[in-house]
């Protein structure tokens, strides 16, 4: 009967080495308990959850827009049965049930309940009483029910149906374990890399007093070499119960050392020999030693920048973080091609799995407890299982080198005395990582505090404008028209410095980027798992309202390659500032929760959007980044241009490469190029040279390429040049800013009519002027803000355009924005188009958010009676004595008095007279709730 399958010794013992959740590797006898099990909801398979299984009702809500929607939810206590057959060869020792990861549990064996945890990271580890040889019923009860953690747990990555789910079931290793009665319990390494020693701490659980051996050999391997330890003995003498053993392991003259650049892996083999009886463990370990000298990271004596990305756990398919460490390895290989070194885990501990393959990859870690919200010394309940989670993650993950930092959770508000403790506690446990009270705290409004390693922050603490933020994208709410990046003129020469003066400690950006890209929905076919993106069709089908369904994969490409554009120049401004820790990127990939944010240069799965080649980014997020600093993208010919040259060098050495530069119109008629000497110490940003040239030989307006290239490494860099001339006439084109009987007369007169609208006659059709992408997600945000009382993001992403479009002849441009762009979007009200015929499209085009999905436009034609009518939303009055801003107007006017003015699209006066008047219909669009608390601070 399937509630009552045997297990023979023959299939599913294991005599071979096996891999335990601790990183070791055992010879000690195994039961596996995968297979098929009976549950109170039904038959399945372990490893494995009751989504994956399909137990429970289907899920039958298609409405939902703010995550991926479970197929086959299920919150509460789910009861596993099983029969178990004990061998003869586990008579006489101690027996253990191992399940990797999963939910609080409760376990009988025979009826009887032998215990419960309610831990989430490290194995559930129970001791089983002693059973005689043969048939034993074996029931687990797991419980992923609300009641089951401190609510403020279910908040967190660890728990929420946003991104990893909360699942119910039993993930990874699963076995019984056989082992000596007396037995080595744990193993901890610590590296001393200055001793060129590592000192290993045993823990042994000895049955009685009495002598014992400890022997001790390993190796290492890298690329390129691998190295062999002298093998080592100890003659200890064991005392009934927990015996502590302390050993000096002599590492030679030359161990490998672990970093990114040679993740050089020990195994070290322990094996101890009681009497007869013997134990073995097997641990993986790396040389290396992680520091901090004053705001900078150091790993083996070279300053490293941390060029990290955010992990909340995306895994459509499972709805849980991967169990093998091939996964993973796919995960950061893709992740290493676009330079990312580093990753922090947002309010979750990825499994060993994960840990293993980083320490495979070189990939530094930063994990963190499962917190987002509040820590206050009389909440004990949260307190106590947040502090256990933290004793039991430094035990179990201890010794991988990639674990490189723990965190206490996300966007805290914590009484700083209860985690300072906390800290103090962690260190003296375990010294190997560097220790932070948090990512983000308090949305980094009270600056850095004293007791903690490193300081991951969006800014640090109060101060005006943007002088102290270490990141240059915000909402909306957080942050005056949203940062830097949007609300100050485009340049590539400042940099983080200021901020970073007020923290005696590496600051690290924190949640960098977000910017939002349209989404490809040709990715919703990947979703065979048990997540189904109801939110992706969604907003696939509020196209066709608005009949913009055939511009799907164009606004998908336009904002994607605006928002690399965008993320280049975030990250260049922290690889700029001297001294600067790192950033976490948020993120490298789509985050398909907390109101479906599609940030990701990659999608869910980390695959290609086809947006940007890997090698691209990786010119901008490298070990060694070639920098051009200007003070403009735009340039009048008559100007000199003055370019300098600088390297971000945390590659392992000094740079004494030279610097080959060019400077290319996109019609390859002008080019400049030259070579720099560069000299840059390791772990600084140092200046290269400079590059002074002359434009005045550009008599039309040019857009131009700087390429920087260094040894392996290449840089780009987009700046426009353009005619200084003598404002363009109006002509015979009439300009206006209102609709009235004047300007319908001139139209059924057959004038030329350039229309510029006052702003504030038509705030109800149209939109806030933006030239960033929205920000993280538009609905989210939009609520925060109201709640707050605070200004609403005009939330589009960028404009779609025809490059070769006549009205554009004198105003070079990609079909996206770009940095020439600025002022323009800055300065406008695009406006809805909805009530247009559904096929027309203005002439330039703004990409709305998936939300609202207007038909907007910045620049639009209509023939109105004998008429022509060219209507810019942008107030050209505003950008007037700007390079590109004069340009613009030129292109304008240029294109109306030519004959290439044509517009095809006839509106009569009534209906032209109602797109300006006529208020629009407005989906009501109410965001998720957020956890961090954006009426604190406020600029």
């Amino acid at each position: 009967m399937k509630n009552r399958i045997l297990l023979t010794a023959a299939l599913c013992m294991s005599m071979m080495a096996q891999i335990t959740a601790q990183g070791y590797t055992s010879l000690r006898e195994q039961i596996q308990l995968a297979g098929e099990w009976e549950s109170s909801l039904g038959t399945c398979r372990l490893p494995g959850t009751t989504d994956e299984n399909r137990l429970g009702e289907r899920n039958r809500d298609t409405l939902v827009t703010y995550q991926l929607t479970r197929l086959y939810p299920y919150s509460g206590k789910v009861i596993y049965t099983r029969e178990i057959n004990i061998p003869e060869s586990f008579r006489g020792k101690k027996l253990f049930l191992m399940m990797e990861r999963t939910k609080p549990s409760t376990v009988w064996v025979d009826g009887d309940s032998i215990g419960s945890y309610g831990h989430l990271y490290a194995p559930h580890r129970y001791g089983l009483p002693a059973l005689a040889v043969g048939k034993h019923q074996l029931k687990i009860r797991i419980d992923n029910s609300p009641t089951s953690v401190p609510k403020e747990i279910q908040g967190s990555h660890a728990w929420t149906d946003a991104t990893q789910t909360n699942w119910n079931g039993i993930l990874g290793e699963f076995y019984i374990e056989a082992v000596p009665v007396s037995y080595i319990q744990s193993v901890q390494v610590y590296p001393e890399v200055d001793k060129k020693q590592a000192l290993v701490i045993v823990e042994v659980d000895a049955d009685k007093d009495g002598k014992a051996i400890l022997d001790v050999d390993g190796y290492a391997w890298n690329t390129s070499e691998t190295h062999t330890l002298s093998p080592q003995q100890l003659a200890v003498r064991l005392k009934k119960g927990r015996n502590r053993i302390e050993l000096p392991v002599n590492m030679g003259d030359k161990p490998l050392l672990w970093s990114e650049f040679h993740p050089a892996l020990y195994k070290l083999n322990i094996t101890l020999r009681a009497g007869k009886k013997r134990d073995s463990r097997m641990v993986d370990f790396g040389m290396r030693k992680f520091e901090v000298e004053g705001t900078q990271f150091v790993i083996n004596g070279y300053k490293t920048f941390l060029r990290g990305k955010h992990d909340a756990c995306v895994f459509p398919l499972t709805g849980y973080g991967p169990m093998d460490v091939a996964s993973w390895q796919r995960v950061f290989r893709v992740a290493k091609q676009y330079g990312i070194n580093h990753y922090r885990c947002h309010s979750f501990t990825p499994p060993r799995a994960a840990l293993e393959a980083a320490d495979i990859e070189g990939i530094y870690y930063q994990i963190e407890l499962p917190l987002w919200g509040y820590i206050k010394r009389e909440n004990t309940v949260l307190n106590d299982f947040l502090k256990r989670e933290g004793d039991m993650l430094l035990e179990h993950f201890g010794n991988h080198p990639s674990f490189m930092m723990l965190g206490l959770g996300n966007e805290l508000d914590a009484e700083i005395d209860v985690v300072r403790e906390w800290l103090d506690d962690f260190r003296n446990q375990d010294n190997r990582h560097l220790y932070c009270f948090g990512s983000n705290n308090n949305l980094g409004w009270k600056g850095p505090q004293d007791g903690e390693d490193f300081f991951v922050t969006c800014r640090v603490g109060g101060g005006d404008g943007y002088t102290t933020h270490v990141r240059t994208s915000f909402a909306y709410v957080d942050a005056e028209k949203g940062g830097i990046l949007n609300n100050t003129r485009p340049a590539t020469d400042k940099d983080y410095s200021g901020a970073i003066a007020h923290c005696p400690r590496p600051v690290v950006g924190h949640e960098n980027c977000q910017f939002q890209i349209y989404p490809d929905y040709g990715q919703i076919e990947k979703y065979t798992g048990v997540l189904h993106p109801y939110n992706l069709e969604i907003f696939r089908d509020r196209l066709k309202e608005n009949h913009l369904s055939s511009q799907a994969k164009t606004f998908h490409q336009a904002t994607g390659r605006f928002s690399i554009e965008c993320y280049k120049a975030d990250m260049e401004y922290a690889f700029r500032t001297p001294g600067f820790g790192g950033f976490q990127l948020l993120d490298l990939q789509d985050y398909p929760g907390q109101g479906s944010a599609l940030v990701g240069i990659l999608d869910a799965f980390m695959d290609s959007k086809g947006i940007v080649a890997p090698e691209t980014f990786y010119g901008f997020c490298a070990p060694l980044v070639p920098l051009a600093l200007m003070k403009d993208h735009c340039w009048l010919n008559t100007q000199p241009l003055h370019i300098d040259v600088a390297l971000s060098n945390y590659v392992e050495g000094d740079w004494n490469e030279p610097v080959r530069w060019s400077l290319v119109s996109d019609n390859g008629v002008w080019k400049r190029d030259g070579v720099l000497m560069a000299s840059i110490p390791q772990g600084k940003v140092g200046k290269a040279g400079s590059i002074d040239l002359s434009l005045s030989g550009l008599k039309e307006a040019q857009r131009l390429t700087l390429t920087l290239t260094t040894g392996k490494y290449r840089n780009y860099y987009h700046l426009w040049v353009y005619p200084d001339e003598t404002a363009e006439s109006e002509g015979s084109v009439h300009v206006a800013s209102f609709l009235n009987d004047d300007l319908r007369k001139r139209l059924e007169s057959g004038a030329s009519v350039l229309l510029i609208p006052d702003h504030d006659s038509i705030v109800a059709q149209s939109v806030g002027g933006m030239f960033t992408p929205d920000y993280w997600n538009y609905s989210m945000f939009k609520t925060i803000s109201e709640n707050a009382g605070k200004e609403v993001s005009p939330g589009t992403l960028s404009i779609l355009t025809d490059p070769g479009h006549p009205l554009l002849k004198y105003f070079p441009t990609e079909c996206h924005s770009d940095w020439q762009w600025w002022s323009i979007t800055r300065n406008s009200r695009p406006m809805i188009l909805n009530a247009t015929r559904g096929e027309y499209r203005p002439l330039i085009q703004v990409v709305d958010n998936i939300e609202r999905n207007h038909k907007l436009g910045l620049v639009f034609e209509f023939a109105v009676g004998k008429g022509k009518l060219l209507v810019c939303m942008t107030d050209l009055r505003a950008i007037a004595g700007t390079p590109e801003g004069n340009q613009f107007r030129t292109s304008l006017l240029r294109y109306m008095k030519s004959d290439a003015f044509h517009p095809t699209e006839q509106l009569a006066w009534k209906e032209l007279d109602a797109l300006f008047h006529t208020d629009i219909n407005q989906r009501q669009i109410i965001g998720v709730k957020n956890e961090s608390d954006y009426t604190v601070g406020g600029e």
